[in-house]
């Protein structure tokens, strides 16, 4: 006789936001309450360059900021208000860590586009996010960054002190970072991204975004299927020798 036992029903999570959610804001926090010496925290530098890396370490986006760079990277991570999320060029959710070159001698710098010092300073904020761009294009195996636009403009001859941290915990690394999530999210993210380009009259740059994704996905499904590469040649096999046992039984 069956047991009329019922297995207990999870109680309803109070929180409001999902763990890996959640944790992600606390890292992101974390990281950009860090104090540097001279600067104070991270997050107050008024301008800078900031860089996303995947679970791979892989860069894959560049952006400045002349508001601060909590406001910026807090916009791309957590609001989701900015052009690069809304064109699904950028998932949040593949983002590991963060890497940022602040430029603290412009934090009185009023963004008044007619002063000099406004023009100063933006025009090193440029220059520092065009070598930034070309240095982490050299280091991705893929030589390619997200960046719908990529910036071209004199570029400095000294780069300043970068600072880098990781802003998820373990536990939403081993969430978000699992390789089958991870393909799932990319293939999602670019047949979004493929939409946009075929409901409008989009760049060039855009369809170059698309094909980098594209690329990344293919590596990323290749390195997942590496380790059952055997196992799946041995199922063929099996299936061969099933499909000559049948063919050879009289009819």
């Amino acid at each position: 006789m069956a047991s009329s036992a019922q297995s207990p029903v999870p109680s309803i999570s109070t929180d409001v936001l999902p763990l890996d959610t959640k944790g992600l804001r606390l890292g992101l926090k974390r990281f950009l309450d860090e104090d540097l010496a001279g600067i104070g925290k991270i997050g107050s530098c008024k301008f800078g360059v900031y860089a996303f890396f995947d679970y791979d370490e892989e860069p894959i986006y560049v952006g400045q900021t002349c508001e601060s760079l909590r406001s910026r990277i807090g916009r791309h991570l957590t609001n989701q208000r900015t052009d690069a999320v809304a064109m699904s060029v950028l998932d949040p959710y593949e983002v590991y860590s963060i890497e940022v070159w602040p430029l603290p001698e412009y934090q009185e710098v009023s963004q008044k586009q007619s002063s000099l010092d406004w023009k100063k300073a933006k025009g090193h904020l440029d220059s520092l996010e065009a070598t930034v761009f070309d240095l982490l294009m050299k280091r991705s195996k893929f030589n390619a960054v997200l960046n719908e636009k990529v910036p071209h403009t004199a570029m400095p001859k000294k780069i300043p002190v970068s600072h880098k941290g990781v802003i998820v915990s373990r536990e939403v690394a081993d969430l978000r970072g699992h390789p089958d999530v991870r393909i799932a999210r990319r293939a999602q993210t670019i047949a979004r991204l493929a939409l946009v380009v075929c409901e409008r009259d989009v760049q060039p740059g855009l369809r170059r975004t698309l094909r980098t994704q594209a690329r990344r996905l293919q590596w990323l499904v290749e390195q997942r299927f590496a380790p059952f590469e055997g196992a799946a040649k041995a199922e063929d096999a099996k299936a061969d020798g099933d499909n000559v046992v049948l063919s050879e039984q009289p009819i």
